[in-house]
């Protein structure tokens, strides 16, 4: 009985995301996502008392997700600016495919919500830490105002929300390398410039490669050495972490 609670639990957020993803928080109902979820409003109101019960469940489900995506911030990394660069990646990726995690962004940027748990504050929170990490290390630039170049990476990256939407078949992710090849050279130093990729390093693109043949089962794992964690959020069972050091050299 608890596993079927809580499958329904998850079919309502998941269909509440598609519903706001589709027409904002203002322009859906709990007709709307119980139809989509294919349950009685009864079912809804057993897990949510209201309509901004079940937006608060949707934002704080994308905000675990995108925690599961960027992982915590190491307190080490042998390249930190190739981290911010790959899991960048692994963000528009996700972003474009995973209707909750999109409607956390959206419902953030909607003026008919009244804010929450918002991922956006997270994902900030993150890039600066990876920036300062990088400030320790060396390889950034000594010019950079760091405020100034979070900001400038969580304005550009919250336009995946709107680039990610469209018709499911003709979604992808969109690019991050064209903005990467123009920001990278002001942000690295002379020293690691040159070996930063842009469209993502070779291990991110192959784990990215790896989740699109298959889905590996849930649990922590190694991979060549890297610690890896599967996200269970939504019971997706993929790996959504990009590999990353989290602690010692």
């Amino acid at each position: 009985m608890q596993d079927r609670a809580a499958k329904t639990r998850r079919q309502l957020i998941r269909s509440a995301a598609q519903v706001f993803d589709r027409g904002g928080f203002a322009g859906s109902s709990i007709g709307q996502i119980c139809a989509l979820a294919r349950v009685s409003q009864g079912a809804l109101h057993f897990h949510f008392r209201n309509k901004h019960a079940v937006g608060e469940a949707v934002e704080s489900t994308a905000a675990e997700i995108l925690r599961c995506v960027v992982g915590p911030v190491p307190v080490w990394h042998p390249a930190p600016l190739q981290l911010l660069v790959d899991t960048s990646h692994a963000l528009a990726r996700r972003v474009a495919r995973d209707p909750v995690l999109r409607a956390g962004f959206g419902l953030a940027l909607d003026p008919a919500w009244p804010g929450g748990a918002s991922p956006w504050q997270h994902w900030r929170e993150w890039v600066r830490g990876v920036l300062r990490l990088a400030r320790r290390q060396g390889t950034l630039a000594s010019g950079v105002d760091l405020e100034g170049a979070v900001s400038a990476i969580t304005a550009v990256t919250a336009g995946l929300d709107g680039l990610g939407r469209g018709p499911a078949r003709a979604r992808s992710a969109p690019s991050m390398a064209p903005f990467w090849r123009l920001v990278l050279p002001q942000l690295a130093t002379e020293a690691v410039r040159g070996r930063i990729e842009p469209a993502g390093s070779a291990t991110a693109v192959e784990l990215a490669a790896g989740r699109a043949r298959e889905e590996p089962p849930l649990g922590r794992r190694r991979l060549d050495g890297w610690v890896t964690d599967a996200c269970a959020v939504m019971t997706d069972g993929e790996l959504c972490r990009l590999p990353k050091v989290v602690s010692g050299k």
